[in-house]
């Protein structure tokens, strides 16, 4: 069974920052693509950041790119999403997600999802 796990939400002010962790288990970690997404009251959920098995390879979308980091650690089966300078904007639910291989960031294209983990920003 594969199983994502998130961690890290919480509440922040403006400005400060937050890192979140997403522990994988069930996969060749190594052979996935791993991605952030989130998901605001109201809204569709979006693509926040995505990264390749090597870590070289990253993405963002205009609304976080300069503030947010994608990070892997192979060895422990561990993405990160470091985000820094944050928004009101920013509060939502975010999802850590799963591809095989190939870079993705439609929602549809990833097949396995964490239970997501709570950010929110106060201004």
């Amino acid at each position: 069974q594969v199983d994502l796990v998130e961690s890290g939400g919480g509440l922040v002010q403006a400005g400060g920052s937050l890192r979140l962790s997403c522990v994988a288990s069930g996969l060749t970690f190594s052979s996935y693509t791993m991605g952030w997404f989130r998901q605001a009251p109201g809204k569709e959920r979006a693509f926040v950041a995505g990264i390749r098995w090597s870590g070289t390879r990253t993405n963002y979308p205009s609304s976080v790119k300069g503030r947010f980091t994608i990070s892997r650690d192979n060895a422990k089966n561990t993405v990160y999403l470091q985000m820094n300078n944050l928004k009101p904007e920013d509060t939502a639910v975010y999802f850590c997600a799963a591809k095989y291989y190939g870079a993705g960031t439609d929602q549809d294209e990833y097949d396995y999802w964490g239970q997501g983990t709570q950010v929110t920003v106060s201004s």
